[in-house]
């Protein structure tokens, strides 16, 4: 009696190591390009030596809470406006403003704006479209307190 050959498919040792190598490099493929992804947009640190800025943050919160401001941002017909008002609703003229405006995600596309005080707010011309954005501002009060505060600005 003769043997016939099966000539359907067949699993070799050869056929498992490809799918198995070939499985683990599209995982590993994906994990790098994640990680690639992840540490190039990432922004960076917010201070250089957190226990150094740990030692004033109580101080400084109070500090700034005492103000009583209020800030709210908005975006319209390519003027970006900081409104900042105290305790008492009335808008706030502060020594010194710096801001600085960029996406959520990524450092690549920020904008120092340069804000003036018009009509009781801040207000400058700035080129931005759709998404989330973040405003890092640093003002200094008349009395030389110092204040910090992202304001997050979503747009449609």
């Amino acid at each position: 009696m003769t043997q016939q050959k099966s000539k359907g498919f067949q699993m070799t040792g050869r056929k498992v190591l490809i799918i198995a190598v070939s499985s683990f490099g599209v995982i590993l493929a994906a994990n790098l390009t994640l990680a690639y992804n992840a540490v190039s947009t990432f922004p960076g640190l917010e201070v250089d030596n957190s226990f150094v800025a740990s030692q004033n943050f109580n101080q400084e919160l109070a500090e700034q809470l005492a103000l009583g401001w209020d800030v709210k941002a908005s975006h319209e017909d390519g003027i970006l406006k900081l409104a900042i008002t105290d305790s008492d609703g009335q808008p706030v003229r502060v020594a010194h403003l710096d801001a600085v405006l960029g996406a959520a995600t990524h450092v690549r596309a920020d904008q120092t704006p340069d804000f003036r005080f018009t009509d009781g707010a801040y207000r400058a011309p700035v080129e931005i479209g759709p998404g989330n954005w973040n405003i890092r501002m640093h003002a200094v009060a008349e009395n030389g307190t110092e204040f910090r505060q992202r304001v997050v600005l979503h747009l449609r």
